[in-house]
């Protein structure tokens, strides 16, 4: 897979006129998006790039970042910066994943924050609520405990990853791992939180977040 992803950006880029600028791995990324977030002409071609770039990943995580299976997290829609991020971590080895890590680690610095600009840009196809007790449940729990950091709207932000409109099965999982604990990012206040979470109360706050646009 890696050296197909190089043999694509190869491909894809071997016709690049000079004056477009690709960061070298050296450039800090997150300043790289605020100079694109800057300059117009920086920024269309940088979008442009995130959408060819993205194509490689439309097999996991869908045409546009609408996931078509479960267990696999939309990226529609995510905050640009964050994606960026969380980019950077897979590449690093901060997050644990290794196919993530070898996909990432052989984008230049600009296919990156062109990846990340594009997906900010998508628009999440949120699935409609299937059960409405269930959903009017999670709502109530979503508005107590979860909605003074993520808010009403649930669409993340520069250090908050979007939990609308996400995949039910990945985010069940997500949740259980907090809860535990356990995973790449544990955090104390979720799993306080979540410890007082029965398996039905994870599946209710989960079939309200999948639905909300």
């Amino acid at each position: 897979m890696a050296l197909f992803l190089g043999l694509f950006s190869l491909t894809v880029f071997a016709d690049e006129p000079p004056a477009r600028a690709r960061a070298s791995a050296k450039v800090d990324l997150q300043d790289r998006l605020k100079q694109a977030l800057r300059d117009q002409k920086l920024y269309e071609p940088l979008l442009k790039t995130g959408g060819q770039v993205a194509a490689v990943c439309d097999r996991c995580h869908g045409v546009g970042g609408n996931s078509p299976t479960p267990d696999v997290p939309n990226l529609a829609g995510q905050n640009t910066v964050y994606v960026l991020e969380q980019a950077r971590q897979f590449a690093d080895g901060e997050r644990k994943h290794e196919f993530m890590r070898r996909m990432i680690k052989v984008m230049t610095s600009d296919e990156k924050v062109g990846f990340s600009l594009f997906y900010g840009n998508q628009k999440v196809k949120p699935a409609p609520a299937t059960n409405p007790a269930l959903t009017a449940k999670g709502q109530v729990l979503y508005t107590n405990d979860c909605e003074s950091c993520h808010e009403d709207h649930g669409r993340g932000d520069e250090h908050l990853a979007r939990v609308a409109g996400q995949q039910p099965v990945y985010m069940t999982v997500a949740l259980k791992r907090y809860r535990a604990g356990s995973g790449a990012h544990p955090d104390r206040n979720k799993a306080k939180i979540l410890s007082t979470y029965a398996d039905g109360d994870i599946d209710a706050v989960v079939a309200y977040m999948m639905s909300m646009p």
